[in-house]
């Protein structure tokens, strides 16, 4: 079983992906989206959203990140992974999924879900431009409006020359809306010879196996539900090997992720822009309360703090709050 780190613009960056794969259980993760227009981009736009590469396309705990482009030009797409392919990812995501109206707007994204025979050229360019060792992936939706081109899609991306698709099982007008539809993947599995991985509100290890069950993939993709429960991916293989009802449902209790909380204010410190701190910890506190009722009440703590000295006292203290270990 594969277990794989979503990307996710805005949420799940290089910061997480760190903090993530130090907890562990992840085997591959995926960079947030690269857009691609009409221009060469330089080094620097790759390196500032995958910084993993100038660590041999891995995170510093050693788990390999894939980098992700989106665009819908067969040329603009194929220059851009050749100058991406030289700084040595490890492989090429390429993205079919994006619901934000500005992406699908310019055509990019969910927005090609319908038009399969623009899919198979982009696929087929980026496949021809970058090196025949290096795997080019594909991430798609069920659709656009509905899932009635989801075959067709799948593959147009195998014929292009993906090597793997990853589903997730919505289309774009469900938008994030649970539910997500696992039992459609099966007919996507059915029209190629790829493998697919499930993805799509993966909340909890009894809805990783139902996923698994239900759209017949061995190996899935976890986003929100990881960030939310950073011992997901780790619950998820222990009840796959068989061990016992609940044991490792909850593979990381709060007293030992304090120190990745420490972590990744340490390296938002570091690496993001001033304005973007305080509400980049708070983003993860909130989804971290769905686990957690230490969380929920971290969350209400620092709710309208935004002082990053004040911030940083408050982290470095997380570990000496006797009030908390009863929760």
């Amino acid at each position: 079983m594969k277990l794989l780190l979503a990307p996710m613009e805005g949420l799940l960056d290089f910061v997480l992906r760190d903090v993530l794969t130090r907890v562990g259980g992840a085997d591959r993760c995926v960079s947030e989206f690269i857009r691609v227009t009409g221009s060469l981009l330089p080094d620097k736009v790759f390196l500032r959203t995958m910084p993993e590469l100038r660590n041999g396309s891995r995170t510093l705990a050693g788990v390999p990140v894939r980098a992700q482009l989106l665009g819908s030009d067969p040329d603009s797409m194929a220059a851009n992974a050749a100058n991406l392919a030289r700084l040595g990812p490890e492989g090429i995501d390429l993205n079919f999924g994006c619901p934000a109206k500005v992406v699908n707007r310019h055509g990019g994204g969910a927005a090609l879900l319908q038009d399969p025979a623009q899919i198979a050229r982009v696929v087929a360019a980026v496949r021809a431009a970058v090196p025949a060792a290096m795997p080019v992936s594909a991430k798609m939706r069920l659709g656009f409006h509905d899932s009635g081109l989801m075959r067709e899609c799948a593959q147009a991306m195998e014929q292009g020359g993906a090597c793997e698709i990853v589903v997730h099982a919505r289309t774009k007008l469900d938008g994030y809306r649970p539910p997500a539809y696992w039992e459609l993947i099966p007919r996507v599995r059915e029209a190629v010879a790829v493998p697919v991985i499930a993805n799509g509100e993966i909340w909890t290890v009894e809805d990783a196996l139902r996923c698994r069950e239900q759209s017949g993939c061995g190996d899935l993709m976890l986003g929100r539900g990881i960030v939310a429960d950073p011992g997901l991916a780790l619950a998820i293989r222990a009840a796959v090997q068989g061990a016992e009802p609940g044991a490792g449902q909850h593979a990381v209790a709060w007293p030992e992720l304090i120190p990745q909380v420490q972590r990744f204010w340490e390296m938002v410190c570091e690496d993001l822009e001033p304005r973007q701190r305080a509400g980049r910890l708070k983003q993860w506190l909130n989804l971290l309360r769905r686990r957690y009722p230490q969380a929920e009440l971290a969350y209400q703590e620092l709710r309208t703090q935004t002082d990053q000295r004040d911030i940083t006292r408050w982290v470095a203290a997380l570990a000496g709050r006797e009030e908390w270990r009863g929760l």
